[in-house]
């Protein structure tokens, strides 16, 4: 059965966690302290001065010889009977580590606790205090207090791989590191529900969970219950390469992804200042929608985090090397499945990789990460500067690749055989390819935003613009009013490109998916090419005349009525609301402008009414002097053969005759002229 964690490390049956030898050869009432020197309170003067750093230890060789196989090789190989000196820099544990083991060997108590056992055992390995010297040696008794005290316990077996991180490569090659990272990784895969739970205090902070008394029965009204994160605040006190080694056994005891996930945002917001920074809230909201199974975790955020590390709120100070490090721990255990962590986690992730120079290998396994959840992201995440000697201010060549990997794991989810039955099958794929075809759509309207953003930057090329807002295919975009917006950004912050390149430019943009309002702000756009005006007029030309014919199809019954409808209906629908809000300003402009225009239509009218009103004058005032004789002679005649026509119309009986007699002047006239 295992022990007890609520229980004095002292106190337990394991020889009351006190070692101690009764067969010393030295009688001393125990160790004294001067300064940085250690003397063995005893009549009897020392004879061998052990040096370990900075601290001088003042004692005998028998009792070290009786018991240290390394301290009789090193007093008798150097065939030096008079050696009173001995330096062991390299000692694991250091001088703390010395000081019992001496005392062991004195046969004076020592009191194991979680905290100290790693030195001394691998002190006692270091020193060679095997059972070949003396039954009951350092050793044994060490690696049973290991064995059966500090690995049934959840606190011991965590206090114990966070001190191995002082005592590599010992604590790794005697399997310390190993088998409490297993321990660990047992206890937290365990059932919670069937371990009873103590708590201390008024907030229901985790003290230590009884593991041998585990039942099945519930829960009592005063114990709440336990949330499936409760051992994160624990491992993550842990460094990188011991963290890592205990993720690495939980997933083969084939805990949730989520909860994987979930841990590892954790242990990231605690070790990396700039992700906290940056992304607290995020990462936070993850971690807790990962974990949250009805009742709030945070007041478990304590315990053992606070006696071995101090305070929560403690922020640790990490060096950018130990960063890297952490970074490239991290990418190379997320867990494969798709929704593990949030994509503002691997995009912030990503954005402290390429600051910390990563491995490009591991850089280019995180972009793929993130073009798997690509349709997730969010435009602040993907401002990334360009911390490369790129001219541009954002990364764009990041978020191109980032779109391509995007749209390679489409094309291999959409492409992937299924092996159900053929009805299913074909249902699947349907399924398949809305969800596709809604990913696509919320990735364009992110890379519209993304555009809009990075368009201002004076440095940026057509080309990479031009790249960027074409890899999406077609039926990716319902109304092109985003991708509009980035298109008049980039003209704004670029008016001296040639008319070629603004032609070029307007190409990626179709004019027949912008709404009413795109459409009127471009026919008074003066940035856009004469062409891609006159496209838009005609397009919403057609539009509108649709409109009409659709009304009067209303109105006749017809049963074609309703889809034009829905298609209109959809595509004003279609309009993003952030291109809305950002054509307010542009609406009071139109307006502005189509007030200008009435007036000056008005004053356009006034001026062509007075311009009438004087070239009539003009002609009355010029009309007799520019007449003659000659031109007053065939007014007369023209007037004279008018008059001939109409009585000779009047006066005629037979109705059928009056076109001939009609006619008849018209060609006289004709050979006249």
């Amino acid at each position: 059965m295992w022990e007890s964690e609520s229980e004095s490390v002292s106190g337990r049956d394991y020889g009351n966690g006190v070692l101690s030898n009764s067969k010393h050869g030295v009688k001393t009432d125990g160790f004294e302290q001067k300064g940085h020197s250690w003397y063995v309170a005893t009549d009897i003067p020392s004879d061998l001065l052990v040096q370990i750093g900075d601290v001088s230890f003042h004692l005998h060789k028998y009792p070290l010889l009786s018991r240290s196989g390394k301290m009789n090789r090193i007093i008798y190989e150097t065939r030096d009977e008079e050696l009173s000196k001995i330096a062991l820099n390299d000692l694991p544990g250091g001088s703390e580590a010395f000081e019992l083991a001496a005392k062991f060997c004195y046969g004076i108590a020592v009191d194991l606790t979680a905290t100290n056992i790693s030195g001394l055992r691998c002190a006692a390995e270091y020193l060679e205090m095997t059972e070949d010297l003396e039954e009951g040696n350092l050793i044994f008794k060490t690696e049973a207090f290991l064995s059966y005290v500090v690995l049934s316990s959840w606190r011991d077996s965590i206090l114990v791989l966070k001190s191995c991180e002082r005592l590599s490569p010992w604590a790794e090659n005697l399997q310390i590191v190993r088998r409490c990272s297993e321990s660990i990784a047992w206890k937290a895969c365990a059932n919670p529900k069937g371990i009873k739970w103590q708590y201390t205090g008024k907030l229901p902070s985790v003290s230590s969970p009884k593991w041998n008394e585990m039942k099945d029965s519930s829960p009592s009204r005063n114990q709440q219950l336990v949330p499936p994160d409760w051992w994160f605040e624990d491992v993550s006190i842990l460094r990188i390469d011991h963290f890592v080694r205990v993720i690495t056994a939980i997933k083969v005891k084939g805990m949730r992804h989520e909860l994987i996930g979930a841990v590892l945002m954790h242990y990231a917001a605690k070790w990396l200042p700039g992700l906290i920074k940056e992304g607290s809230g995020s990462l936070d909201d993850c971690s807790n929608s990962s974990t949250s199974n009805g009742s709030s975790s945070s007041s478990w955020k304590g315990g053992l985090h606070m006696i071995v590390s101090g305070s929560r709120d403690e922020v640790p100070t990490v060096q950018a090397k130990d960063q890297r490090m952490i970074i490239e721990s991290l990418i190379s255990i997320i867990p494969q499945q798709k929704d593990s962590v949030s994509c503002s986690f691997l995009l912030r992730l990503l954005r402290m990789a390429n600051l910390m120079k990563v491995a490009p290998a591991l850089v280019t396994e995180l972009e793929k990460r993130v073009g798997m959840q690509f349709e997730q992201a969010t435009l602040a995440d993907l401002l990334i500067p360009s911390y490369n000697k790129s001219d541009t201010l954002y990364d764009v060549d990041l978020v191109q690749r980032l779109l391509e990997h995007f749209l390679v794991q489409e094309q291999t989810e959409s492409s992937s055989p299924s092996r159900s039955s053929f009805s299913d099958k074909h249902m699947h794929e349907a399924n398949q390819r809305g969800t596709n075809l809604n990913a696509k759509m919320r990735v364009a309207k992110l890379v519209d935003s993304y555009l809009t953003e990075v368009s201002r930057d004076r440095n940026l090329s057509l080309t990479k613009f031009q790249v960027l807002a074409e890899a999406l295919p077609e039926s990716a975009r319902t109304c092109d009013d985003g991708l509009y917006r980035a298109i008049d950004s980039y003209l704004k912050a670029h008016p001296t490109i040639s008319e070629h390149e603004r032609k070029r430019l307007c190409r990626v943009m179709d004019c027949q998916k912008l709404s009413i309002d795109a459409c009127m702000h471009a026919a008074q756009n003066e940035r856009l090419p004469l062409r891609v005006v006159v496209q838009v007029l005609f397009s919403e030309q057609v539009k509108i005349s649709n409109a009409i014919s659709s009304s009067s199809l209303k109105d006749a019954g017809d049963s074609h009525y309703q889809p034009l409808v829905s298609n209109r209906k959809s595509l004003l629908e279609a309009t993003p609301q952030s291109f809305q809000e950002g054509w307010t300003t542009a609406k009071k402009d139109i307006n502005t402008l189509k007030f200008e225009l009435e007036t000056v239509k008005a004053k356009y009218l006034q001026l062509q009414n007075d311009m009438d009103n004087l070239q009539r004058q003009f002609d009355k005032v010029t009309k007799p002097k520019q007449g003659s004789g000659w031109t007053a002679g065939w007014k007369k005649l023209s007037k004279f053969t008018k008059m001939t026509h109409l009585e000779s119309h009047d006066n005629s009986p037979h109705a059928p005759n009056a076109e001939q007699t009609r006619k008849t002047p018209r060609r006289w006239r004709n050979s006249i002229s």
